[in-house]
């Protein structure tokens, strides 16, 4: 069962081991070229000289001016992000909406289960060895692309935990592709066809995906405040590599006056207008900048959370997936 397993699929398996290899040879030279002006613009200093609480201005400034420029030239890398996150999708398209799918369809799954290979025995094998490269392949791709990625995540201000980057790296690509593909064989179980298995595939991915990263991902674990005066002699205060999921300035009764913005005046200085710090925004006296965020380090908890989520998900859909099978005519 085995050797017809693999002899079945490893047309696939060749196209993405292929599809991989391209991939590298892509993404790799552009990676040592990241890394390469990350390091002469001095960013490894800036990265550890930012995480201190006590970092001179002039220093902030002029790492923060270092910053600026690394992101300016790779930022349109992020519209090459984008497109890498549809790769797990994919996976589950070619790989999980086929399997049971194309069998059926086909009208192959007959003979399969009249030569005395039971329909229980088959759907393991099948799923175990779909499951095995999935998780390889998943494994390859998260090292690879948290290498590419190191770069962009230092530079950027909301670092690792940020939109796209989040689900690029680390450990939630296995989340993502075990998903993917236990979700496009459940779908080929019930809809029995490869075109409706893979558009459900595609839009239930979709959904799903959007739904954990947006509504569930941001609570995780209960989002941390910080607040800081309206005026002071320093630089403002930023949170490089926090997630910040909400700011704004508040008067001192709590009361949002101003959503999605901070200011900083001289003591006793005035704001735009001759008015009070502040005033044109209608903060009072005792007003403060405050931000609600997920802090940097909780990277890895929420990855094991979020990749948790996902595996359980795969493992229910392919616990369905096999009594499904046993339903088929």
């Amino acid at each position: 069962m085995i050797w017809l397993a693999w002899r079945q699929h490893r047309k696939q398996l060749l196209f993405t081991l292929i599809g991989f290899a391209a991939l590298a040879a892509l993404m790799i030279p552009i990676g040592l070229s990241m890394r390469h002006t990350f390091t002469d613009l001095g960013l490894p200093d800036c990265v550890r000289e930012v995480a201190r609480a006590d970092v001179a201005p002039a220093t902030a400034e002029s790492c923060e001016a270092a910053f600026h420029r690394f992101t300016n030239r790779y930022g349109s890398l992020n519209l090459v992000a984008v497109l890498l996150l549809v790769l797990p999708m994919l996976v589950g398209l070619f790989w999980g909406a086929p399997l049971v799918a194309r069998e059926v369809e086909h009208g192959t799954h007959r003979f399969a289960w009249t030569q005395g290979v039971g329909r229980t025995h088959w759907a393991l094998v099948k799923f175990g060895l779909v499951v095995a490269v999935t998780v390889a392949a998943a494994v390859c791709y998260g090292l690879g692309m948290s290498w590419w990625v190191s770069p962009l995540t230092q530079a950027a201000r909301e670092g690792r935990l940020g939109f796209i980057v989040f689900d690029l790296q680390g450990i939630a690509p296995i989340g993502y592709t075990l998903f993917a593909v236990a979700l496009g064989i459940f779908a080929g179980t019930v809809w029995r066809r490869m075109l409706p298995a893979m558009t459900v595939t595609l839009v239930g991915f979709i959904g799903v995906r959007a739904a954990v990263a947006i509504l569930a991902r941001p609570h995780y674990q209960p989002a941390r405040t910080l607040t800081f005066p309206i005026e002071g002699t320093g630089p403002m205060r930023e949170s490089h590599g926090d997630w910040v999921l909400a700011s704004g300035v508040r008067n001192a009764d709590g009361k949002m006056v101003a959503a999605d913005t901070q200011i900083m005046c001289r003591p006793g200085g005035r704001g735009p207008g001759g008015g009070a710090c502040g005033a044109e925004l209608g903060a009072g006296p005792g007003a403060y900048n405050w931000q609600l965020y997920q802090p940097a380090g909780r990277f890895w908890l929420f990855q094991g959370i979020e990749t948790g989520i996902f595996v359980a998900l795969a493992a229910l859909l392919l616990y369905l997936a096999v009594r499904r099978i046993r339903r088929i005519a």
